[in-house]
């Protein structure tokens, strides 16, 4: 039995972070028994535990959160650790680890400092100081006016890119604290280096430059105790002096110069700094995880395209930046071009539109490691211009960028496609948590836009551990809401001169924390979070109000279904569900939950007022879009797809009957977009159409998810249609081919393929519920939740028995639902329960009368016996018809125009549907 995973408010042992309040989790792995009978969590500031501050033991105290109740200090390092008695006498204790305040509410002997208002060049700001003699432990606080990068000695401070992170600096600007005892020297030199970034680079979709500033600067304090405690500190101010860097440009989207060339060939003196009027109270301890190189990737090939260009294929679209070695002769200048897709064989980046993603590095002789600093690229292909001689592409490598977030999941099962689906949203993610839930990590936006961040962050928490970071986005969000009377920006930061406070987009600020409860069992982080979910729906009922108090949201802008393929052209940003009928639904469904949670957070008069009004605004619904008869009015997947999601009808049996018309008259081919879509296959499966929705999510015509892999895609693409069959991008105004939003179907997989569903807060009893198919053969997936890791295994076997494998954590509980049993239970405690059995449906059998056409098509076994014992039905199928392609061999039966009967098509058939995988 050990203790693993120890975490404060979801971080591995934090340094300097914000502590509003303390939640200390845990898990325990490798136990006999099942449950814990004790626990005890000792906090002190010693390193040895001795006197500790704060004592608690209970076998209540919870894994998945424990409050620490003390009243921290400045600059001080809290030593903890966990120990669990099991129900069977066991024992286990954690290491002791720690966790780190900063200053808090300590004032700031540091002054803003930057540059002269004429000097526009990217400065490095520096200072020289002598180490104080005894010196025990150092630590330094800064921040900057601009991303920034700072160095004691020539070696980097702290091991993360891209920091201070995305702040509104209107507001707060958040600063970061490192420990630099083992940097310090007796004679120390500190430099640090600022650059754009979206204080004063270009940023936002109407692409502001300086939108927050238009001079670098930095603050800082080094804290150097020595044995006795005495505390010197090296500040800012104006003894420091600045000097132009060798980054000779810097901005997210355009990307980064560097001339090393620089000091050479220009006058380059130190000047001494100007103290900035920067209010130091917007000054806050880190909230923001870390921003850090997650993954190292390889050169997968070098290509050398037709237009004479050498390019590098790292064989994966991501987020991050090119590194590689130089000893290159001075005066040389290379160029490195990011792009997500070749044309023709060519490099091309035409669909990052004005931004130019560019790196350009020119050499002074000197020997070191080349990369960017304050920027970063969404890419899989990088052009290099400039090399001299052979280019040494086994020495470039693809730096992942990304939160210091951990995997959460693993999945694989029998089939390539789904598992290539899996890791493309899962490296969608990755791509796309720099710091916030990002809409694309390459061209001209990577804001973050709130409603990809809405329809995908269940799927998310799949994926990762997402508690910190969500809880930096839903600050953030918050604090661009106080702006706005209530209303949700578009995206943030918000620099959009557009009016906020869409549907779907602006939902965030009600969906994104009852998920995060509903995973994480957080219920304070819930109760901080409902002054926004109040604050939205308060923004609905005023504008409500304003039109008449019909109790429908049938006003204002919304996105809609948005890159739905319904919409006038394939290329129409909106699809045709009516706005209205989405903005009423998510209305509904947002006040829904925060009936919810304050339910859960026992405020009875709120839970009884949001009751109320979700009846009021359902029957407005039912009223509007619904005959009086049953029948839903908005006759497009998208539609009904939402009435059965929130459970919107006169007669749910009426209202799938028109739901199952909809899709035979689509041809069972997706038509929703980025509210749609991402719900499709979860709520098929919820109604009783389960292998509808694994025929969606496998189908490899257009659109769907394999047609997007078998086009090539290592990311989930923006469009359906984001790269056509011939392999050319369809345009190059939306169109990012990485974009995780669609990639919200794997939650579906996830729960209902594997079948792992929560049945309480924080996943600490689950439903296991898989639902197993002959074209994946297997299934291997492992959640590890807040409360542990679960598993879910099944596996057909040759001879039509089914084995299922269930695994359940420490102090937890499943219910196991085995699939092809007519519902057959078994309560299961902590540990492991496998069974083979022979369900009473043969999961190995390829076909039914149900099996379209479509699905058939190129199944080579199985068009030889149709052209022996049905050639007519053979004939459909070369038609290429799409109609034709979508009709089974059920509807076939009755299509006596074309000399079909019962008889006829199940004798026809037998075979075909006697073949098994």
């Amino acid at each position: 039995m050990r203790i693993t995973d120890l975490k404060m408010n979801g971080i591995k042992r934090p340094v300097g972070f914000a502590f509003p309040r303390i939640s200390l989790s845990w898990k325990v792995v490798e136990a006999k028994d099942t449950t814990q009978s004790d626990a005890k969590i000792t906090v002190s500031t010693e390193p040895d535990l001795s006197n500790p501050v704060w004592v608690a033991q209970s076998a209540t105290l919870k894994s998945i959160g424990t409050a620490i109740d003390i009243q921290t200090k400045p600059h001080t390092r809290y030593y903890y650790r966990v120990e669990v008695w099991s129900d069977g006498g066991d024992y286990a204790a954690s290491e002791i680890d720690y966790f780190e305040t900063a200053k808090q509410d300590e004032p700031w002997v540091a002054k803003y400092i930057g540059t002269a208002a004429e000097d526009e060049f990217h400065p490095v700001f520096v200072k020289h100081f002598s180490k104080p003699a005894n010196t025990e432990r150092a630590s330094i606080c800064l921040t900057g006016l601009g991303l920034y990068e700072a160095y004691l000695n020539g070696t980097k401070i702290g091991n993360e890119y891209l920091a201070p992170n995305v702040n509104d600096y209107s507001v707060r600007v958040q600063y970061q604290t490192y420990d630099i005892t083992d940097l310090l020297q007796e004679e120390n030199e500190i430099c640090i280096y600022c650059g754009n970034g979206f204080y004063k680079g270009r940023f936002g979709y109407e692409g502001h430059v300086k939108f927050f500033g238009d001079r670098f600067g930095t603050i800082a304090e080094i804290h150097i105790l020595d044995a006795a405690g005495t505390d010197t500190i090296v500040a800012t101010d104006e003894s420091w002096q600045y000097r132009a860097s060798d980054i000779m440009a810097s901005d997210i989207y355009d990307g980064e110069t560097v001339d090393r060339m620089y000091g050479q060939e220009h006058e380059n003196p130190l000047k001494p700094v100007e103290l900035l009027d920067f209010d130091t109270n917007k000054l806050v301890e880190r909230y923001s995880l870390p921003v850090r190189v997650k993954e190292v990737l390889p050169v997968r090939d070098v290509i050398r395209t037709d237009a004479g260009e050498i390019v590098l294929d790292f064989g994966q679209n991501f987020a991050g930046f090119v590194s590689f070695p130089s000893t290159l002769p001075k005066g040389c200048e290379i160029t490195l071009d990011f792009g997500e897709i070749l044309q023709n064989g060519n490099f091309y980046n035409d669909n990052y539109r004005s931004a130019k993603s560019q790196f350009i590095y020119r050499a002074d002789g000197r020997t070191e490691t080349v990369r960017a600093h304050f920027t970063y690229y969404g890419f899989r292909y990088v052009r290099v211009t400039g090399w001299p001689g052979q280019l040494p592409a086994n020495e470039f490598k693809g730096n992942v960028l990304y939160s210091d977030l951990d995997n959460a999941i693993a999945f694989e099962t029998g089939h390539a496609g789904l598992n290539r689906l899996h890791l493309n949203c899962l490296w969608g993610q990755k791509s796309n948590f720099i710091d916030i839930p990002t809409d694309c990590p390459q061209r001209d936006e990577r804001l973050g836009w709130t409603g990809d961040a809405q329809v995908f962050s269940p799927t998310a928490c799949y994926q990762m551990d997402t508690r910190a970071f969500y809880r930096k986005f839903m600050l953030d969000l918050r604090t661009e809401q106080q702006k706005l009377n209530g209303a949700i920006p578009h995206y943030i930061p918000n620099n959009n001169s557009a009016v906020s406070g869409s549907s779907v987009w602006g939902d965030v600020a009600t969906f994104l924390p009852m998920t995060l409860y509903d995973v994480y069992g957080d219920l304070a982080q819930l109760e901080e979070a409902y002054p926004m979910m109040q604050d939205w729906i308060g923004f609905i009922r005023r504008g409500d109000e304003e039109h008449g108090n019909h109790h429908l949201w049938d006003f204002g802008f919304h996105f809609g279904d948005w890159l739905a393929q319904d919409g006038v052209t394939a290329q129409s940003m909106k699809g045709g569900t009516d706005d209205y009928y989405v903005a009423s639904v998510y209305y509904y469904a947002s006040v829904c939950k925060i009936a919810k949670a304050a339910q859960l957070l026992d405020k009875e008069q709120d839970e009884k007022e949001y009751t109320q009004l979700s009846a009021e605004i359902r029957e407005a619904i039912l009223n509007e879009y619904f005959s009086q008869s049953g029948r839903l009015c908005i006759d497009t997947q998208t539609g009904y797809l939402l009435a059965l999601r929130y459970a919107i009808y006169r007669d749910k049996v009426k209202l799938l009957e028109g739901f199952r018309v909809r899709l035979k008259k689509d041809c069972f081919k997706i038509k929703g977009g980025f509210v749609g879509a991402p719900i499709m296959c979860q709520t098929l499966a919820e109604n009783g159409m389960e292998q509808l929705a694994y025929e969606i999510l496998l189908q490899e015509g257009f659109p769907g998810w394999m047609h997007c892999i078998n086009l090539g895609a290592t990311t989930i693409w923006e469009r359906w249609n984001s790269v056509l069959d011939d392999g050319s991008i369809s345009g190059t105004e939306m169109n990012s081919l990485n974009h995780y939003a669609y990639g919200s179907v794997m939650e579906y997989v996830y729960r209902h393929i594997a079948g792992i569903q929560s049945l309480a807060p924080g996943f600490a009893k689950v439903q296991f519920a898989p639902q197993p198919n002959c074209n994946l053969g297997h299934l291997h997936c492992a959640y590890d939740s807040v409360s542990g890791r679960y598993v879910s295994d099944w596996k057909i076997n040759e001879d039509g028995t089914l084995t299922v494998h269930f695994e359940v954590p420490f102090n937890a509980c499943a219910v196991a639902i085995l699939p092809g049993t007519d519902g057959r239970t078994v309560e299961l405690k902590a540990g492991v329960y496998e069974e083979t059995y022979r369900p009473n449906i043969d999961y190995r059998m390829r076909y039914s009368m149900n099996t379209r056409l479509d699905q058939i098509k190129d199944d080579e076994e199985a068009m030889a016996i149709l052209a022996e014992d049905l050639p007519a039905v053979v004939g459909i199928i070369k038609s290429n018809d799409a109609e034709s392609l979508s009709m089974s061999f059920a509807d076939l039966q009755f299509m006596f125009f074309w000399g079909f009967n019962p008889e006829i098509i199940q004798k026809g058939c037998k075979r075909v549907l006697e073949l098994k995988n």
